[in-house]
């Protein structure tokens, strides 16, 4: 785990938030806006060369305060060693966990390696970094806010895709229960899951044949990464400042339901008009009798 020398905090920033995955993606858009709305943040990636790159570009635009930090996830000595780099620099006001692998391998081609290397970036580095803040977080009395990225393949799987959808299904129930344990402290920790985003990743590719055939949102328009910083961000906030275990669905409607089916009644306009109902029989009154004529 290596970290270079951050520039000077800036006394008018927001918080200091760790973030990872921070090189391309989703990862570097939640820099972005974090960077963009006042916050420090040191941004953690496995790509050195990519990392310094991307910070540099937002520093550029923002001239927010951005620390890079070199470590690959898989190791188990990682993600609590980012957070505790970071905090010696400054203490942290949020936790991103963003990094995340995407391998698309046949189910009969998986090997142990890879189903292994899946789930120790997707679920266990933020385990290790969440349960590393609470440590230090408890030690200082300083409740930050914690979000992670988890997936609408947590709830569907896909073909390709066991170890991803089952790393971000346990992730999103990580996610409940660090709320749980962390709760007393202060500390909320919620997730964000996207439905598919296409970021161009070279890490994650993926065909446009397949980006076509999975995106199902009821909105118009492919997902972007900033649409899933804006979520972040609000989950960070005061505003969501009793909003803890949960998971936000930025997903353009995905998980509401679809419009890929046919409509199942017949009908020229679409929209059926139902038939009227019979009226009710009117009751009727009871025979009266005749007048008798008095003689």
């Amino acid at each position: 785990m290596t970290a270079t020398a951050p520039p000077p905090s800036s006394p008018g920033a927001t918080g200091h938030a760790l973030v990872t995955g921070a090189a391309s993606g989703i990862g570097a858009a939640i820099v972005a806006d974090l960077a963009a709305h006042g916050w420090e943040v040191t941004g953690v990636d496995v790509r050195e060369d990519a990392l310094t790159r991307a910070l540099h570009e937002v520093r550029e635009r923002t001239g927010a305060p951005l620390r890079p930090a070199v470590g690959d996830l898989a190791d188990a000595e990682v993600p609590a060693a980012a957070v505790r780099d970071a905090w010696a620099h400054r203490p942290l006001d949020a936790l991103v966990n963003a990094a995340g692998i995407y391998p698309a391998v046949p189910f009969f081609e998986l090997t142990a390696e890879q189903w292994d290397r899946v789930q120790h970036v997707n679920v266990r580095a933020p385990f290790l970094a969440v349960q590393e803040l609470g440590r230090l977080s408890s030690a200082a009395g300083r409740a930050p806010a914690v979000v992670n990225i988890t997936s609408g393949a947590a709830r569907s799987a896909r073909p390709g895709t066991a170890p991803y959808s089952t790393s971000k299904a346990a992730l999103t129930l990580l996610t409940q229960a660090s709320a749980v344990e962390l709760g007393p402290l202060g500390i909320r920790v919620n997730a964000v899951a996207p439905d598919f985003v296409d970021v161009a990743s070279d890490v994650n590719p993926v065909t446009t044949e397949y980006a076509d055939a999975v995106r199902r949102s009821l909105l118009p328009g492919p997902a972007r990464p900033d649409h899933v910083a804006s979520a972040v961000r609000l989950l960070l906030s005061d505003d969501a400042g009793w909003v803890t275990g949960t998971t936000l669905a930025v997903d353009g409607g995905a998980s509401a339901g679809t419009r890929a089916l046919p409509q199942h009644w017949r009908g020229v306009t679409g929209v059926q008009t139902p038939s009227p109902r019979p009226s009710p029989p009117t009751p009727q009154d009871p025979p009266r009798p005749a007048p008798q004529e008095v003689r």
